[in-house]
Parts: C-alpha cells; sequence; structure tokens
C-alpha cells in the first residue's frame, strides 16, 4: 500500500503555493516573501513568518493555504489535513483548499476520501482542470485496488489481463508489455459514477500523427499539394505556440482571442463568466510560464488536433498535464474551440 500511496501522490500533482487562490493580494509583499522561502527550501523561516502573520490576522485564508503547505513539505501531514480541512470549512467557495486534501489522503491510501474531497473541488469550480485530471488518477486506483481485490477472491481469469492495464498507469517502464493471456474489451470508465467505475481499456499505441497532403488527382500532381498540408501543420502549432506565450504574457486580449466563437466553456459555464474567471486567475499571478513538450499536430481540411504535455508554473505553482486543443480554420486563422486535460 505505501509503494502505491507514493505513486499516487507523485501522480497528484500538489497546488503549491497562494498564487493558485483567486483573492485580493492586499498583502502581496508577506505572501511573496513566505513563498521566496519555501521555494528556496527554507522552511523552518517560512513556517515562523507565516505563524507571525497568522498570529495579527488568524482568519486570512491565503496565508492559511500557504502554511498548509508547509506542514506537507516538513512531514506534518495530519497537520496539514487539519489545515485544509479548516479552510474549506471557512471558506467552502474555493477549490484549492479540496484539491491538496485530495493529495494528503491520497498520499496516506485513503482514495475514497480523496475522491469524495476532488468531487467537492470539482463542485465549487467546475472548470478547474487540476480537480479532474487528479480524479481521473484516483479513479484509476481504486479501479486497481477492486481488480486486486478480485484477483484474491478468484483465479482471475477475467481480471489478470484488465488489471496488468491499469498498472501501466502507475508504472512507465510496465508500458508496452503484454499480459500472458489475450486481454479482452474492457467498457469505458465513467468518472462521474459514484463508484469505482471499470478502468477504461488502454487504446493501442498509435503512430506519430503527421500531417498528410490532399489525395492527388487523376492530372499530374503538382508539389503545391503536399507543401500545403505542411504549411497548414505549421500554421497550427505557431498558433499553438502563439496562445501559450500569450498566457504566459498574461497578454489577455491575444490569449482570449485565439478562442473561436463554437468554443465550449468547461463546466457549462456562459462564455462570458469564463473569460472573467480566466481574467481574474491569469492577471492574479505575478509570473507565469508556459511550456509545450511533445507537441504533434494533425490536420483534416479546416480542423486540426494539437496534443503535447503542458509544463505550467505561476510563481512557485508547477503543475504538469496531458492537453489537447481542437481547431477549426476560420479565414486565415486557426481557431480553439475545445480544450481538454489528461487526453
Amino acid at each position: 500500500m505505501k509503494h502505491g500511496s507514493a505513486k499516487i501522490s507523485h501522480l497528484l500533482r500538489l497546488l503549491a503555493l497562494a498564487g493558485s487562490l483567486a483573492l485580493p493580494s492586499v498583502h502581496a509583499d508577506e505572501y511573496s516573501d513566505v513563498n521566496k522561502l519555501v521555494a528556496a527550501g527554507k522552511l523552518a523561516d517560512a513556517q515562523s513568518k507565516a505563524d507571525q502573520y497568522l498570529a495579527t490576522k488568524p482568519r486570512d485564508p491565503q496565508m492559511r493555504f500557504i502554511k498548509g503547505v508547509i506542514q506537507r513539505e516538513t512531514g506534518k501531514t495530519n497537520d496539514a489535513i487539519a489545515t485544509f480541512t479548516k479552510l474549506t470549512e471557512d471558506y467552502p467557495e474555493l477549490p484549492e483548499p479540496y484539491n491538496n486534501l485530495a493529495v494528503l489522503y491520497a498520499g496516506q491510501g485513503q482514495f475514497d476520501k480523496a475522491r469524495a474531497a476532488l468531487e467537492m473541488a470539482i463542485r465549487t469550480n467546475p472548470s478547474y482542470s487540476t480537480a479532474h485530471e487528479n480524479l481521473g488518477d484516483v479513479y484509476a486506483k481504486l479501479a486497481s485496488q477492486a481488480y486486486n481485490k478480485a484477483l484474491q477472491l478468484d483465479s482471475g481469469a477475467t481480471a489478470q489481463p484488465k488489471l496488468a492495464l491499469i498498472r501501466e498507469l502507475f508504472d512507465p517502464a510496465a508500458k508496452g508489455q503484454r499480459p500472458a493471456t489475450p486481454a479482452p474489451a474492457a467498457p469505458q470508465v465513467t468518472p462521474a459514477a459514484p463508484v469505482a467505475p471499470a478502468p477504461a481499456a488502454v487504446p493501442a499505441a498509435k503512430p506519430a500523427v503527421v500531417a498528410t497532403a490532399p489525395a492527388a488527382p487523376a492530372a499530374p500532381v503538382t508539389a503545391a499539394k503536399p507543401v500545403t498540408a505542411d504549411h497548414a501543420a505549421k500554421d497550427v502549432e505557431a498558433t499553438v505556440r502563439a496562445w501559450a506565450k500569450a498566457w504566459a504574457n498574461k497578454d489577455m486580449n491575444a490569449y482570449l482571442g485565439a478562442y473561436g466563437k463554437e468554443f465550449d466553456p468547461p463546466g457549462k459555464l456562459s462564455r462570458s463568466s469564463w473569460e472573467s474567471e480566466r481574467r481574474q486567475r491569469i492577471t492574479g499571478k505575478s509570473a507565469i510560464s508556459v511550456k509545450l513538450e511533445n507537441l504533434s499536430v494533425s490536420v483534416n481540411g479546416t480542423k486540426a488536433v494539437a496534443k503535447f504535455r503542458q509544463d505550467y508554473k505561476a510563481d512557485a505553482l508547477a503543475v504538469s498535464s496531458r492537453k489537447t486543443l481542437d481547431l477549426v480554420k476560420s479565414g486565415d486563422r486557426w481557431l480553439i474551440v475545445r480544450e481538454s486535460t489528461g487526453t
């Protein structure tokens, strides 16, 4: 259990510091000072400064949030759980404390509690992508536990191949290995189910996605067609990188302008509500870094799909996740119409 807990705790990224909270930064200097001490590994000094601040402002949510992170980093897990639990009681509208509670519970192997905390985070903020991704990891771990139990109770003739697939999620070294017997098709997971769902079948490895040229007509073919397709893929890549750059620079006009009118905001938010939330969260950070790795682009006519790993940093917060952007061609521009995390 400890081995599995360590892995799931590694997968669930802790939202590190108070920069993630959408709260007025009236005391930004105090927060920044403590954040810098934490980033420098001076946790004892950070703890002392946080306690000194909270002695005069005991209900301040941002400094309490930082204190919970410090407690977790210094191994005081139960104290950190108590801090974040009290934050959820005093400020139930904030999703971040629920997410951090889930990380702490998962580290202790309490995955049912982790699931409940993440569901509360998503209920508080339906567009909170980190909580959605973490919830997927928790569901996968719960499914793994269920199949382990099945193997203990039975010979596991049908459960064994599925269990091998589940293990691939938590052990990168196991990827590419196949179970001894052919694995039957597994049903898709429905994360919203109130009970631990069956794991989704891991799809077969796909070849690297490349832009393909249009079908050649019967007439002699010129070299322009494959170049056009290649240019389309490069245009999409340039659009995606410009979107990431605008996000990092907090250029809200360019960032929001990268989304088409067909874009469907997550969590059933209206477009205006989603834009308002994004402005608040992005401009509230003192520094943002958005790096894209393993970017691949697939173009099909006026539609395109870009997949990559996104490394996001805001102040002392660091989150790495898989992301997919669906784009459509509008005039001479490519615009984002769908954004998903963990795919």
